[in-house]
């Protein structure tokens, strides 16, 4: 799987374009045509053959935390709700039980929490406490149908969305993620809930959830249909 440093030999060879616009960025048309073929090959490689369930992402102890973690959204100004008590994660597509879960009952299903690193496509990295569900419990609540194989998440950030694999989201570290830090998830950081997952790339973890949707053909993303690697894993 092409990874983070490999990737900025790619952007360099094209001329000075960049593959950070996804942390804030955009390097514009010029490097997409070129995005476009290496990632059907990162994502051929990284999905079909080096991906595994059974393959976790280390865990730090909370003293090695970063001090900083930078923020990212796409709308003009930091995305925030006008009635949060009002929120609710919308579940539904291919399943036998939609749901409508508020973050009272996410905080009553079992507890993920782990400190890990976060790789932004930019090139940098940090260590923060991430506290939530995983995104396979709310699957099992939901009764998948047997054509479910992907995932969609969409969010109030401007339209920002991702789609996942569905064996990427089961994966025992793919969480919804509504603590931060030993403390609610910020605002800056995509409250009242993100997913999180320490083998993908920033760009990958949805922010500001308001839905997921699972679906039998593979959806696109906000970042993804402009080019960058759909499975984007670390």
């Amino acid at each position: 799987m092409i990874d983070r440093r490999s990737f900025f030999r790619l952007a360099a060879g094209a001329g000075g374009a960049s593959l950070v616009a996804a942390c804030g960025w955009d390097g514009g048309n010029a490097v997409r045509p070129l995005l476009l073929d290496v990632s059907r090959i990162n994502d051929w490689v990284g999905e079909k053959v080096l991906f595994s369930t059974r393959r976790l992402a280390q865990q730090y102890d909370i003293s090695q935390r970063t001090t900083r973690l930078p923020s990212y959204f796409i709308s003009p100004t930091m995305p925030e709700l006008k009635d949060p008590a009002k929120w609710q994660l919308r579940v539904d597509g291919l399943v036998r039980k939609p749901q409508s879960l508020s973050l009272d009952d996410l905080r009553a299903l079992p507890r993920t929490t782990y400190t890990v690193k976060h790789h932004c496509v930019e090139g940098w990295s940090a260590i923060a406490t991430w506290h939530g569900v995983a995104v396979s419990a709310i699957a099992e609540r939901c009764e998948l149908l047997p054509g479910a194989r992907y995932v969609r998440f969409d969010s109030f950030d401007s339209g920002y969305s991702n789609g996942w694999d569905l064996a990427s989201a089961m994966h025992p570290q793919t969480i919804l993620a509504y603590g931060m830090n030993d403390n609610p998830l910020p605002a800056a950081h995509g409250a009242p809930l993100r997913l999180y997952a320490p083998t993908k790339l920033g760009y990958k973890m949805t922010k500001y959830l308001v839905s997921m949707t699972f679906t039998a053909d593979r959806p696109g993303g906000y970042w993804e249909d402009q080019g960058y690697p759909w499975f984007a894993g670390v």
